[in-house]
């Protein structure tokens, strides 16, 4: 973390990792639509017993019908959603493997008739190590292309405070490719890389071309080519894979029908309850009047709650549907790509200094943040936490 007197940096790649949400942030992340069914519930109320609208009702039979559906229609997308980001974490595990095995699998392909690898192979392989570390950079990046159907999770205003100001960054957003693929890549691999369209492929091409190379050279035993060109099908394969994810949407006949039929249930909810809480509060009045006569407003909790059901089902297998687009609920590339990063410098037995430090976890979001304070305070103190009072929700972060 980098540290100034007027400001202090923080990125952050997020994926929520404790066990379960708390309650109330579930209930912060869909406060507006709580407050929307409210004073929707309650002018149907009004408009039915005080102006008299007796008429402003339907059977309760059709509309618990149309909720079954509905039940149905969002169960399956839901389940698609998780599908996704399923697929999509097994997709990243995959990358994880493999990098790892095409790594320790080149070092020790080096030591074939001696013990220790000499200086120019050593540095043959920092070589290979780097270009894949680039690699696994231009696939984030890659994954991070914002696409139309995507929700939009780029820094999305200030909230000022007198002196402070609280804003967020995906890691991608902050620094530009190539800033990030310069002190991975050769001159000329990193001229060749960018002027291509699919940039990870390009590296992948690199990649094989340099292990064909050393093969030739006689550093490398055929067989041993013949295992690591395997690894390298394979992490092509793993890339086709997320970029199927990546460029092809859930099919949004499902994604809208879904939508319009939980829209549906919601408007015409409150005009199947309301009668049937007004039959009861008639029943009740022979045993106490001034329940009876206010019992039809008590509809008014009871439909918030049942239409607040579908509707967050619903938000949560919207929130799903794109695993790479930079939502709280994305797969944490940003992190696994660094882990990765780590893992095979250390197996290359790299200088500890030139290794990146993992992303800090903080607010139970894997993420390394972005602070920025004119207040001079230190962004990890309780002071400042409890002055500027942000908490990250399921898709952002609300300052209050």
């Amino acid at each position: 973390m980098n540290y100034r007197e007027d400001s202090i940096i923080f990125r952050k790649k997020r994926m929520y990792v404790q066990r379960r949400f708390p309650f109330k942030s579930v209930l912060m992340w869909t406060s507006r639509e709580i407050i929307f069914f409210t004073v929707f519930s309650s002018i149907i109320t009004t408009l039915y017993e005080v102006l008299d609208l007796k008429w402003l009702q339907v059977p309760l039979a059709p509309v618990a019908l149309i909720g079954t559906a509905v039940a149905f229609m969002v169960g399956f997308q839901n389940n698609a959603a998780y599908d996704r980001i399923w697929e999509a974490r097994k997709i990243w595990g995959g990358i994880v493997n493999t990098s790892r095995s095409l790594i320790i699998t080149l070092k020790d392909s080096f030591y074939m008739h001696r013990s220790e690898a000499t200086k120019e192979e050593t540095e043959a392989l920092k070589i290979v190590t780097n270009r894949h570390i680039a690699w696994l950079t231009a696939l984030r990046y890659a994954m991070r292309t914002k696409k139309s159907w995507e929700a939009s999770y780029a820094p999305i205003g200030k909230m000022k405070r007198k002196k402070q100001t609280f804003t967020y960054n995906i890691p991608e957003y902050n620094t530009t490719l190539e800033e990030e693929l310069k002190p991975y890549l050769s001159e000329e691999e990193f001229t060749y890389v960018m002027s291509k369209d699919n940039k990870p492929n390009a590296i992948i091409n690199l990649q094989s071309q340099d292990l064909r190379k050393l093969t030739d050279e006689k550093k490398l035993w055929d067989f041993s080519l013949l295992n690591l060109q395997q690894m390298l099908q394979e992490l092509t394969a793993l890339q086709g894979k997320a970029e199927r994810i990546k460029n092809f949407p859930y099919p949004k006949q499902y994604g809208s029908i879904g939508y319009h039929f939980v829209h549906i249930f919601m408007w015409l909810l409150p005009m199947a309850i309301i009668p049937a809480f007004a039959k009861t509060g008639a029943d009740l009045s022979s045993a106490d009047v001034w329940i009876g006569q206010f019992f039809v407003w008590f509809n008014i909790p009871f439909t918030v709650i049942v239409i607040w059901v579908f509707n967050t089902m619903l938000r949560i297998g919207l929130a799903g549907e794109n695993p790479f687009e930079g939502s709280p609920n994305d797969v944490p590339i940003s992190n696994i790509a660094r882990g990765i990063t780590r893992d095979v410098l250390q197996i290359i037995d790299e200088d500890p200094a030139n290794i990146p430090e993992q992303f800090e976890n903080k607010n139970d979001i894997h993420m390394y943040y972005n602070w920025m304070s004119d207040s001079g305070l230190n962004c990890n103190s309780k002071v400042y936490q409890q002055r500027t009072n942000c908490k990250l929700y399921l898709e952002l972060i609300d300052c209050y």
